[in-house]
C-alpha cells in the first residue's frame, strides 16, 4: 500500500453505559506506513473505542477497514491484527501449538507459525507452556499471532503497559519496521512521551471525547511554542516595555522575577542586553507534549 492510503476509518463512534456516555463521536482514520498514536488517561474510552472499532462491542458509529466493514470480510485476521493484552489460549497449550490452531482459523500455514516466532525473538521458547511466558514475551506471542493472517491494519492497546525499558525499545522498534513495510499501525497509550519516539501522528482522548489529532511534527511545533522563559532582573519595567514591544508577554511572579512568553531565552537575553537590563537570571522550559495536551483537553473538557 502506498504511504499514506486510509486503510481504516472510524466515524462517529458512541458507546453509552447505563444512561451515562462514554464515548461521543469519536472519528479517526489509520494510514498505510505510519504509526497512530492512540493517547489519553486511563479511563478515557481507549480500549471501549478500539473494541468498537473491530466489531467486538455494540455503539453507534462504523469503521471500515479498506473500506469495508470488518464483518463483511471473509477473514477478518487477513484484514486487521489486533492485540488486546494477554493471550486467548488455554495456559497449558504450548506456543507454537497455540498459533498453529490460530493460523488454521485465518488460512496461513505452519510456515507462517515459525516464521513469526522467528520475527517476534521467540523460536527458542516455542515449546513453553503460554503460562510460562514471562509479560514480555506473551506480548511478543499476541503480536505474532495478531499479524498470523499478514494483515494491512495492526492495532495495540496498551502493548507496553509492565514491559521494561529493553523490551519497550524492541517494540518500539519493530512497530516502526511494520510501518515501514506499509502497514496502518495504532498504537493506544496513557503516556504521551511514549509517542514522540513512535508515532507519526497522535489522536488524543479526554473523557470519551478526541480533543485533538494532528501530525506528531505538528504536536511538537505546537508544545515548542508554549515555551516559558524565567527572569530575574531589578528592573523588570523596563524588561516588561521590551518584551512587549516585541510581541512577547511578560507576568511577573513576585519580587524580581517574571515569566515571559511567546519569546525563547536567547531573543530575551538580547531585549535586555539591547536595552541595558541587567539579568540575574535566565532559563527556558519547554512543556512536554504530555503537559501541552493534559491542558488542552482540561481546557475543552471546561468548555463542554
Amino acid at each position: 500500500m502506498p504511504r499514506g492510503d486510509v486503510l481504516a476509518e472510524a466515524q462517529g463512534l458512541r458507546r453509552s453505559f447505563g444512561g451515562r456516555t462514554v464515548l461521543e463521536d469519536v472519528s479517526l482514520t489509520l494510514h498505510a506506513g505510519e504509526v497512530t498514536g492512540f493517547v489519553g488517561a486511563n479511563g478515557a474510552g481507549k480500549t471501549t473505542t478500539i473494541r468498537l472499532m473491530l466489531g467486538l462491542a455494540r455503539g453507534e458509529g462504523e469503521t471500515h477497514f479498506l473500506g469495508r466493514p470488518l464483518n463483511s470480510w471473509g477473514s477478518p485476521g487477513n484484514v486487521v491484527g489486533a492485540v488486546l493484552g494477554g493471550i486467548a489460549g488455554h495456559p497449558s497449550h504450548r506456543v507454537r501449538a497455540h498459533l498453529r490452531m490460530v493460523a488454521a482459523g485465518c488460512g496461513a500455514s505452519d510456515r507462517r507459525v515459525d516464521t513469526m516466532l522467528e520475527l517476534v525473538g521467540l523460536t527458542q521458547a516455542a515449546r513453553l507452556k503460554i503460562s510460562q511466558l514471562s509479560l514480555g514475551m506473551a506480548q511478543r506471542v499476541g503480536i505474532a499471532q495478531a499479524l498470523l493472517g499478514d494483515p494491512p491494519v495492526l492495532i495495540l492497546d496498551e502493548p507496553a503497559n509492565g514491559l521494561d525499558p529493553h523490551a519497550i525499545r524492541w517494540l518500539r522498534e519493530f512497530l516502526r519496521a511494520q510501518a515501514a513495510e506499509g502497514r496502518a499501525v495504532m498504537v493506544s497509550s496513557h503516556l504521551l512521551g511514549e509517542m514522540e519516539q513512535l508515532a507519526d501522528r497522535v489522536v488524543v482522548l479526554s473523557r470519551g471525547r478526541v480533543v485533538a489529532a494532528s501530525p506528531i511534527t505538528e504536536l511538537l511545533s505546537r508544545a515548542g511554542s508554549q515555551r516559558v522563559v524565567t527572569v530575574q532582573t531589578p528592573d523588570l519595567p523596563t524588561l516588561t516595555r521590551l518584551v512587549e514591544e516585541a510581541g512577547g508577554r511578560l507576568q511577573r511572579a513576585g519580587g524580581p522575577s517574571a515569566h515571559i512568553t511567546g519569546l525563547d531565552r536567547i531573543r530575551v537575553s538580547a531585549l535586555a542586553a539591547e536595552g541595558g537590563v541587567a539579568l540575574h537570571w535566565l532559563s527556558e522550559e519547554t512543556p512536554s507534549l504530555e503537559d501541552y495536551y493534559l491542558s488542552i483537553a482540561e481546557e475543552e473538557f471546561r468548555i463542554s
